[in-house]
């Protein structure tokens, strides 16, 4: 079965129901999370071989990110559209991604509420895997232990995935990855995310500058994401028909040629094809060095050819 995402939890069909679920935001769906969906995986299975049938593997989550609702001035935070979400989780094998609307309806249900109302009545969940950390329903009122209270009372089973943390005891949490990458630590970001952090986006037409220069640069507006520390990295780029190209991007505003809005500009090594209106996908892969402004467009070719070379000895090099 492939990954189905389901964008409501009214008047569900009998196959989008009697899930064994794992319950959170899932931002990054870095390692931590991926044992409290574990936890979920393993209980599914174990159900469906009692009952000699399949019990779907669900996750469930919500959309928009319920602290857009509550501060709706907070800069950008999220670490992957629901596209790249989705493909994660298919690739941990969920079959039913729950993007349930938190709308002021969702975000009135107290702990109690919620329990009854969307995971009883309308997913008719079998069971249900949190983390340590939980906080759901009106003030944030649920923890885990609540729902455990829950589940003994409607007739759900609960587990709790305690904290995941690193060998070096670096504790696995989005917030940790949002720290990295805003630090210009993008390796840092990838061991909790376990794979780079990757900005997906619509190449753009640009100002066409990179490629009178000789290096013409794929340009991805950052629309929703974080914004990682400005600066060139070192890149590999996932195109429409799979491949990966390995690059160099600057990930920035363009002091040096006047514009404004944060993008990720990346040159594709020896790459000469026409992307524009296709989605790429490019994980940051080293930070190199900061955004600079240059004087000249002379002194700017200059710092590109060694980026380059710095790029290619980490994503490219030969031997």
């Amino acid at each position: 079965m492939h990954l189905k995402t389901v964008h409501a939890w009214k008047n569900l069909p009998p196959e989008e129901r009697g899930a064994s679920v794992a319950l959170g935001n899932f931002d990054g769906v870095h390692r931590g999370h991926q044992q409290v969906i574990a936890q979920a995986a393993q209980n599914a299975l174990k159900r469906g071989a009692a009952l000699a049938g399949k019990t779907p593997l669900g996750v469930v989550s919500f959309d928009p990110h319920p602290r857009r609702l509550f501060r709706p001035s907070e800069p950008a935070f999220k670490l992957m559209t629901h596209g790249q979400q989705a493909r994660a989780l298919g690739g941990l094998g969920v079959d039913l991604f729950y993007l349930l609307p938190f709308d002021f309806e969702m975000a009135s249900f107290g702990d109690r509420e919620f329990v009854e109302k969307v995971l009883v009545e309308g997913l008719s969940v079998k069971h249900v895997a949190v983390g340590f950390d939980i906080s759901f329903g009106r003030g944030r009122t649920g923890s885990a232990d609540l729902m455990k209270t829950y589940g003994a009372e409607y007739g759900f089973t609960v587990s709790v995935a305690e904290p995941v943390a690193s060998r070096e005891g670096e504790k696995f949490s989005s917030t940790g990855v949002r720290d990295a990458l805003r630090d210009g630590h993008p390796e840092q970001a990838a061991r909790i995310l376990g794979r780079p952090f990757a900005i997906e986006g619509v190449v753009r037409r640009g100002q066409q500058l990179g490629r009178q220069l000789g290096f013409p640069t794929a340009n991805v507006e950052v629309e929703d994401y974080v914004v990682p520390k400005l600066g060139v990295y070192a890149t590999r780029t996932r195109l429409p028909d799979g491949r990966e190209v390995p690059g160099v991007a600057n990930l920035g505003n363009n002091p040096t040629t006047g514009e404004v809005e944060t993008r990720l500009e990346t040159w594709l090594f020896d790459f000469d094809e026409d992307l524009y209106g296709q989605v790429i996908e490019t994980d940051l892969i080293t930070f190199l060095r900061p955004e600079l402004k240059f004087d000249s467009i002379d002194l700017l070719v200059q710092q590109v050819l060694k980026d380059e070379q710095a790029a290619r000895a980490i994503v490219a090099p030969t031997f």
